[in-house]
């Protein structure tokens, strides 16, 4: 790949409001990476339940916040962002007090209810923030940069979220750290919805024609959303080959240090591919980055010491924004403007039941070292079968997006 016209980081975050989406979205999603694991300290030590109780509630907390993202996009394409996203952010912080509150005496049937409440009504801000970008970057160089630095700092969610809990929890109790989940919720989404772009933004179907018709109907979006699942499924059994390589090496720190070497690539791979004008269409570009990812899990097939092991890690993080970025921008091409939030959220979706997939094929393999190493490598390869056989139908501009995506805040114009 080859630089044609550098893309400066200083004038996407130099763009008015940007810097202020960033971040309040950043923030505004830590509980997702916090919850979890706070929900899991809860019930073992206040509560005093069973592990299995505990995590089959933080998967409960996960899948249910997956699960209703389409739903939730659709939502903000008829009604907008504020008035769905804002009631939204105020019942999974009641839902996560409540649940601080009365966890430790409450009834099983109603930890359960709130924690599956609290799951279905994690605000949607990344498919939001996403639906935003065109609004307020005009070109596709700033979109592209702002796509790629959101997917890279993202990483750095499940790496300081769950410590974050850990670290209040263990210092001021479970309690404690569902509070501050909770005030964190609230306090980026009231950033991010206080915003004029998000107040004001509204997708329209562009020529009186249906913008929130299901992505599921097309055919390209349905493989790249199977691909997309496919690179999540690497990532969930990256997280517990992990786990694997602690035990083997009684090293308890390599739990936490590979997946943060992970993304930490993941973070630098963004900054990268953010700044430079890269040659060749988007679909091109994405099965670039699913091969490359793909082919930097192969070292790992060698099993090697705990350091290396941890080095090694960085390599497919820093193809991870390649892809995730490019299966944005691909979609962006194949879907009406209106669409677009609701395309967004299957994508989501599919990373994060790929995910967790991932996560639970990794457990039941967790006492085979080689399997273990070998499933991030087999399910990105998978996934780069799955987009090769989808090229034709991804292509840019087939269906090309048809007019301009208009809200209050401004028109935007077709990307043909």
């Amino acid at each position: 790949m080859t630089d044609r016209t550098p893309t400066t980081y200083s004038d996407v975050l130099g763009t008015r409001h940007v810097a202020r989406l960033l971040i309040g979205t950043l923030v505004g999603r830590l509980p997702n990476a916090m919850a979890p694991i706070a929900i899991v300290l809860l019930v073992t030590t206040a509560a005093h339940g069973s592990l299995a109780f505990a995590g089959a509630l933080s998967a409960l907390y996960v899948l249910n916040s997956a699960l209703s993202q389409p739903v939730k996009a659709s939502l903000l394409a008829r009604y907008g962002q504020t008035r769905i996203s804002s009631p939204a952010a105020c019942i999974n912080a009641a839902c996560l007090l409540a649940l601080a509150a009365t966890g430790s005496g409450a009834h099983p049937a109603l930890v359960t209810a709130l924690v599956a409440v609290a799951g279905l009504c994690t605000p949607p801000l990344e498919a939001g923030l996403r639906a935003l970008w065109p609004a307020i970057l005009r070109t596709p160089d700033q979109r592209r940069a702002a796509l790629a630095l959101d997917t890279g700092a993202q990483g750095s969610l499940f790496v300081t979220g769950p410590l974050i809990a850990a670290c209040l929890a263990s210092a001021y109790g479970p309690p404690t750290a569902l509070i501050a989940t909770a005030a964190l919720g609230l306090a980026g989404s009231a950033v991010v919805l206080t915003a004029a772009p998000s107040r004001t933004w509204r997708a329209e179907p562009p020529n009186g024609t249906s913008g929130t018709r299901s992505p599921l109907r097309n055919g390209g979006l349905r493989l790249l959303f199977l691909g997309l699942a496919g690179i999540g499924f690497g990532v969930g059994a990256m997280n517990v080959w992990a786990v694997t390589m602690a035990d083997t090496h009684h090293m308890d720190l390599l739990t936490g240090l590979i997946p943060g070497a992970f993304f930490a690539g993941s973070f630098l791979g963004g900054l990268a591919y953010g700044r430079r004008t890269w040659p060749g269409s988007t679909t091109a570009q994405l099965l670039a980055g699913a091969a490359a990812f793909t082919t930097a899990w192969l070292p790992i097939l060698t099993l090697p010491g705990p350091y290396a092991a941890s080095a090694l890690a960085v390599l497919p993080g820093l193809f991870l924004p390649v892809v995730i970025a490019s299966s944005y921008l691909t979609a962006d091409t194949l879907v009406p403007a209106g669409a677009r939030p609701g395309t967004y959220a299957w994508l989501i979706l599919s990373y994060g039941v790929g995910t967790s997939a991932g996560t639970a094929t990794a457990g039941l393999l967790a006492g085979q070292p080689l399997a273990g190493a070998a499933l991030p490598a087999i399910a990105s390869a998978a996934a780069v079968v799955v987009l090769a056989a989808a090229r034709s139908r991804l292509r840019p501009g087939a269906p090309a997006i048809h007019g301009q995506t208009t809200s209050r805040y401004g028109p935007v114009p077709s990307e043909r």
